[in-house]
């Protein structure tokens, strides 16, 4: 059996890569798609965020799911830039056909988005979650 945790690693290494190849999201972030943002990051900018994983297996297969969070953060156009890049990450995620190492995913879906206004009072903070199930191979 395969271990959750790995899963979750090639499922992130995936979508790290949809999102850096999708040109509409592109065009919004100029290719600003972090595990961990460096200081001083220009804006705006995507990160992947917290996962929680749960065995998923069968008496016979092994499969874990996940909930993931991405986040997008905007200093530019009210809510509205924030919005359209989770809108953007929505599309290029959900029911995405991705290749992971050693797992297959069974499905990815976007559940919810939701946009907020950080402390600061002027960055807008997305939060985009999806769910996912993979079965090792």
């Amino acid at each position: 059996m395969s271990a959750p945790a790995s899963a979750a690693l090639a499922l992130r290494k995936a979508i790290h890569q949809r999102l850096a190849a999708d040109t509409a999201l592109s065009a919004l972030v100029a290719g600003a798609i972090h595990d961990v943002p460096p200081a001083g990051v220009p804006f705006p900018y995507v990160t992947l965020g917290e996962a929680v994983v749960s065995d998923w297996s069968t008496a016979t297969e092994a499969g874990s799911e996940q909930v993931l969070t991405l986040h997008v953060f905007s200093r530019q156009g009210g809510r509205a830039e924030a919005m359209a890049l989770c809108a953007a990450v929505q599309e290029a995620l959900h029911e995405a056909p991705l290749a992971l190492d050693g797992h297959r995913l069974a499905n990815l879906r976007a559940t919810t988005a939701e946009v907020r206004r950080d402390g600061d009072g002027r960055t807008f903070h997305g939060f985009v979650r999806f769910r996912a199930v993979t079965e090792a191979l």
